[in-house]
């Protein structure tokens, strides 16, 4: 008997082998490309845009498909079992970005910055700083009242499709003895004066992915692009990464899910001793074991996101899922490793790809350390 919390409904089914296709076909020829070339195509993220899966939550009033998060997780999965720097753009535009807009902006800014996101630009999401990793709310970026609107300077690290992104969700503070108090949300355009995106990260996985530093010198922003309310920006972060968090539960979910695929097919046709090495019951016991964690990290991951849909507590479970399936992600790609030998050493195969990506399940977007912290809270 299936279990109710991965029973998918028909058009859940559908939506989800739509995107298994697409991944199939348009990303895994070019996987390998795009991580040496650390670059996304932009040609795939036209695509992405043409799916309708970069608005999927949006209301079809703003331009999206005004779809679930539920299904937003399942895109995330399946982009990510085939390439979780994929899985991540989507993820952050979704989860994140989108999410910040529908649910803090004006009317006036979901009117106008909504369609754009869904039709055509890329989101990103400038939270952390130097000096302000786990301790997110350490802000340095200033924003200094002026004229009708806000002047903000500072720089950024480490933000996640700063390379595509046109539009950007940008933290400051607008009054450092305030504390998070004084943390404000702004609206920015790649195109601003004093706006500039610089250091591109030479990363260890995900390398698709662009990891970039932004700079802020005299960036003028009217105030009609505050998110929210001034001094209330740490509750538009907060309540964003919660849902983010099971975002990024999805993508470990699909490159755990990425890593047996490839390792069962290996198995199967590797020989040794004149037979297939997934006869060898040492083997089998290995994978059996990757399964297993994998099943548990899904319904922890679907749990969350079906708490989030229905309007209940979802925080302790989001953070849960977060927390066990990076680190599931991270055990199952280096054992599905070991089963190609030597060969999972190289290039040749995709493990090593799988391994490398997995490393930053436990990093981003809250680390493992934080996760248990807030689990430990709501016990």
């Amino acid at each position: 008997m299936s279990n109710p919390l991965t029973m998918l409904g028909e058009e859940e089914l559908a939506f989800r082998d739509l995107v298994a296709d697409f991944a199939k076909n348009e990303i895994e020829p070019i996987r390998a490309a795009m991580d040496e070339e650390q670059k996304m195509r932009p040609d795939l993220v036209k695509k992405l845009f043409g799916l309708e899966l970069m608005g999927i939550e949006v209301p079809e009033a703003y331009g999206g498909a005004g779809s679930t998060f539920f299904n937003a997780i399942l895109v995330i999965e399946e982009l990510s079992k085939v390439d979780p720097s994929v899985g991540v753009l989507v993820d952050v535009q979704n989860t994140l970005v989108d999410n910040c807009l529908v649910r803090w902006g004006s009317e006036e800014q979901k009117k106008t910055f909504l369609p754009q996101l869904c039709k055509g630009k890329v989101g990103a999401y400038a939270l952390s700083e130097a000096g302000s990793g786990s301790d997110a709310f350490a802000l340095a970026t200033r924003a200094t009242p002026k004229d009708g609107g806000y002047v903000l300077n500072g720089s950024k690290i480490f933000i996640t499709s700063a390379q595509e992104a046109e539009l950007f969700v940008v933290f400051a503070t607008v009054d450092p003895a305030a504390g998070y108090k004084g943390i404000t949300a702004f609206i920015v355009d790649r195109d601003m004066p004093g706006f500039t995106v610089s250091k591109k990260e030479n990363k260890l996985g995900i390398r698709a992915s662009s990891t970039c530093e932004l700079s802020l010198a005299d960036v003028f922003v009217g105030a009609d692009r505050v998110l929210g309310e001034v001094g209330k920006g740490y509750k538009v972060a907060i309540e964003t990464l919660n849902e983010g968090r099971i975002g990024i539960a999805a993508q470990m979910l699909g490159l755990a899910e990425g890593a047996l695929s490839h390792a069962l097919a290996y198995a199967q046709e590797r020989k040794q001793f004149g037979k297939p090495i997934f006869s060898f019951q040492a083997v089998q016991m290995r994978l059996a074991e990757c399964a297993s964690k994998i099943e548990a990290a899904r319904l922890m991951t679907y749990n969350a996101a079906r708490l989030k849909d229905a309007g209940q507590p979802f925080i302790k479970e989001a953070a849960m899922a977060k927390y066990f399936t990076s680190q599931v992600a991270e055990w199952v790609a280096s054992e599905c490793l070991e089963i190609f030998g030597g060969y999972g050493f190289t290039k040749d195969y995709p493990a090593e790809k799988y391994f490398r990506d997995s490393k930053i399940g436990k990093i981003y977007e809250g680390t493992t350390f934080m996760q248990l912290q807030t689990i430990a809270k709501l016990l």
